[in-house]
Parts: structure tokens; sequence; C-alpha cells
């Protein structure tokens, strides 16, 4: 065992485990930034649809359609895909009751 203190940067004073850290959190951190920057895409994407529909005369929320997202994100995540399902939605149509469109 190392008597050197970990880093708190890493949780690790051993120097090779230390640069993966690193290396991997950097990865982490570039993939979040792709994340935030589709998820924001997809909520735009989504409001236009909504208000496009909306504008059509269609209804507010197609049930239907919300389904099959959940679905996909089910299969995709297990359990917690419903969740994160349940987030990207509200993201793009806002909280239910309130004035934004969904898919």
């Amino acid at each position: 065992m190392n008597s050197e203190p970990e880093t708190p940067e890493t949780g690790t004073s051993e120097p090779i485990a230390a640069s993966r850290i690193t290396n991997l959190r950097h990865r982490i951190d570039e993939i979040d930034a792709e994340i935030i920057a589709l998820w924001q895409e997809r909520a735009a994407i989504s409001r236009e649809v909504g208000a496009a529909r909306i504008a059509s005369g269609g209804t507010r929320l197609v049930l239907s359609r919300e389904r099959e997202i959940m679905d996909r994100y089910r299969q995709g995540l297990g359990p917690d895909g419903t969740q994160v399902a349940l987030l990207v939605l509200r993201a793009g149509r806002g909280p239910l009751g309130g004035p934004d469109g969904d898919e």
C-alpha cells in the first residue's frame, strides 16, 4: 500500500491510477457536454412538434407516442430508463398542465 496521501482530484496517490482516472474523467466530461447539447436540441425540437400540432388543432399530448418513448428508454437503460424518459419528455413539453407542447 502506498504511504503517500490520496489526492482529492482522483482519490488515489498511485500515479498510474491517478493518470488513468484523470483521463477517464476528461472523457466523462466530454460525454456530459454532448448529452447536455443533445438534451437541449431534443427539447427544442419537441417543443416545435408540440407547437405545430397545437397550431393545427391537434392535442397537446399524444400518449401513444409518450409510451413508445418510455418503452424505448426502458429497453435501452433498464428500469431506470423510465425515470430518464419522464425527464426527457418533461424537458420537451414542460410539466403536465403547462403551456408547452410535447412530442
